[in-house]
C-alpha cells in the first residue's frame, strides 16, 4: 500500500488514524474527502519530528482539512476502535457537532484532551485515548527503574548543577 492510501474507504463519522511514526494523529471523516481534527500548532502533514512538540502545547485548533493533506506521506486507516465497547452516535450528530466546533481553540493536553480524545468524544460521546493508555501501561511496566533513573538524574543535577545560583524573577 502506497503512503496515504487506505484499505477501507472512509464513511462520514469514521475515525481516521494517521500514523506519524512514534504516535498517531486522529480525526473524524466528515465526507467529500475532508476530516475535522484537533490540531496543536505543530501538527501538520509535513511537520516530521516537530509534530512531537505537540506535547508542549496547551491549546489546539479545530480544523477541517482535506484528508490527503493531513495524511501527507504517512499511512492512515479507518479505525473505529471503540465500536465493540460503545454504540457510535448517529452519523448526522457526529458530523453536525464536528462542524459546530470548527475554528474553536480548545484546551489541549496529551494525556487528557488530545486529538484521539477529541475524535472519540465526537463518535461515541466518550473521550478516550488508547494511545495514552498504552503509554501509561508501558510506563508502569518500566515503573520503578524509570523513577529511580529520574531520581538519580535530578540528584546529580542538583549536586553538580551550574555555578550560577541566582534565581530570576519571572513575574
Amino acid at each position: 500500500m502506497a503512503p496515504g492510501q487506505c484499505e477501507q474507504k472512509p464513511q462520514p463519522g469514521d475515525l481516521i488514524e494517521i500514523f506519524r511514526g512514534n504516535y498517531q494523529h486522529w480525526g473524524i471523516y466528515v465526507g467529500d474527502g475532508y476530516i475535522i481534527h484537533l490540531a496543536p500548532p505543530s501538527e501538520h502533514a509535513h511537520a516530521g519530528a516537530s509534530s512531537m512538540m505537540s506535547v508542549l502545547s496547551d491549546k489546539a485548533l479545530v480544523k477541517k482539512e482535506e484528508l490527503w493533506y493531513v495524511v501527507g506521506d504517512d499511512e492512515y486507516k479507518v479505525n473505529n476502535l471503540l465500536d465493540d465497547k460503545y454504540e457510535p452516535r448517529p452519523v448526522r450528530a457526529i458530523v453536525r457537532e464536528a462542524h459546530s466546533l470548527l475554528g474553536m481553540e480548545l484546551s489541549y493536553c496529551v494525556f487528557s484532551s488530545n486529538c484521539e480524545h477529541f475524535a472519540t468524544e465526537l463518535r461515541y460521546g466518550k473521550a478516550e485515548s488508547r494511545q495514552v493508555r498504552r503509554a501509561v501501561e508501558v510506563g508502569a511496566g518500566v515503573g520503578i527503574a524509570t523513577v529511580i533513573g529520574f531520581g538519580v538524574v535530578a540528584l546529580a543535577a542538583a549536586f553538580f548543577g551550574s555555578g550560577n545560583k541566582e534565581k530570576k524573577n519571572t513575574q
